[in-house]
């Protein structure tokens, strides 16, 4: 579906609130000179939505932005999608090519002759290779440059990121309106994706309800399995707000019944583990030492082989970025950044068990943007 006039108001409302982009593209450009690189170029997606506040549609007609180390960016854009990059207030030079042109010849004369360019990471790869044969210059990923720059959250991102934290917990307080027994995850599931655009999302970008035994899957979705009376169900939601930063958390339920004792034992010791890495977590740690402190509890109480999955990641304008807090990240955390924190134990055909929280890094400590309960919540 095009850009309506009406989505692109509501991207240039996103630039002016978001702060100006023109400061992320000096950065960019530092960081590029800092590298050794001569142009980074950027297609569609966060990276580009980060850089112009364009968020672009991923068509089969190339658009790119070009930042060369120095020199003034340009943003190339089928002519058909310039009145949609001019009414998100791209603040860089438009390129527009026509429809018997070639765009990568054109990305190719803005550039120039040049030694390194770096790509994002996400780029087609037919982009890349188009771009290699149009440039004769040595390739790198362009991804890591970018995300040390979005990585360290400006004040209005943060806003951005508590506000879709509050807009995702309306949602888990509102659980008990669907999530019971007779009931499928996928029926629960619809009324959840309904409800996260109630409660102040644009888009849903994912419903996790893990019941019993899904419970024990950490990205099953949803399924025709009805939920029964004492059955643990996993329920792992968020979107994406108009201001284009996502939310995510997880929260264990309990329906209808009581559960398995063993269950009860285990979301007690998850509950431990969840809360020490809170504690733990702020400036000057490092990633990798939250992940260890909550696994250590989790491993002492027998269940170390249940924890199958790294203990977070961050959060942005995607769902999914740096940093990510696993074992083996030495990066030591810093004002800005924000990660989820999300240990679960899983028992495989038993149940299952994730408590997730979004944190922000702050100067002197961390501070937590869900809200609701991390106790065992019981519907009836």
């Amino acid at each position: 579906m095009r850009t309506t006039l009406r989505q692109a108001d509501r991207y240039d409302q996103r630039v002016d609130r978001l702060g100006c982009v023109t400061e992320r593209l000096v950065r960019a450009q530092r960081a590029l000179a800092d590298h050794d690189i001569d142009a980074l170029l950027v297609t569609p997606g966060a990276d580009l939505r980060y850089l112009t506040g364009y968020h672009a549609l991923p068509l089969e007609r190339l658009t790119c932005l070009v930042v060369p180390a120095s020199g003034e960016p340009s943003l190339v854009v089928p002519e058909l999608e310039r009145p949609a990059a001019e009414a998100a207030g791209v603040d860089v030079a438009i390129r527009g090519w026509q429809e018997t042109e070639d765009p990568f010849a054109l990305v190719a004369s803005i550039v120039g002759e040049v030694d390194r360019i770096a790509v994002d990471d996400h780029m087609w790869a037919s982009r890349v290779f188009a771009l290699r044969e149009a440039i004769a210059a040595e390739q790198v990923l362009g991804g890591p440059l970018v995300a040390a720059l979005r990585m360290r959250k400006e004040p209005s991102e943060v806003e951005a990121l508590r506000e879709a934290g509050a807009a995702i917990d309306r949602v888990h307080r509102r659980m008990g309106e669907w999530l019971r027994a007779g009931r499928t995850e996928r029926e629960v599931g619809a009324d959840i994706a309904r409800a996260i655009i109630d409660e102040g999302h644009e888009t849903v970008d994912f419903v996790i309800v893990a019941s019993g035994p899904n419970g024990a899957s950490p990205h099953h979705e949803v399924s025709d399995r009805v939920i029964e009376p004492g059955d643990p169900v996993v329920v792992d939601i968020g979107g994406t707000t108009a201001a284009g930063y996502c939310s995510d958390s997880t929260r264990t339920y309990v329906v209808g019944g009581e559960p398995d004792p063993e269950f009860v034992q285990l979301y007690d010791v998850l509950e431990a583990a969840q809360q020490a890495q809170r504690e733990h977590a702020g400036p000057g740690v490092t990633a990798e030492s939250v992940d260890r402190v909550g696994r250590q509890i989790i491993a002492d109480a027998g269940y170390g082989d249940a924890f199958v999955h790294r203990t977070g990641h961050g959060i942005g304008q995607e769902t999914h970025e740096e940093p990510y807090i696993v074992e083996g990240n030495t990066l030591m955390l810093a004002a800005g950044m924000a990660f989820s924190i999300e240990p679960g134990i899983y028992l495989p055909g038993r149940f299952g068990a994730r408590i997730e929280d979004i944190a922000i890094c702050t100067e002197d400590g961390l501070d937590v943007v869900n809200r609701t309960p991390r106790k065992l919540v019981r519907l009836p």
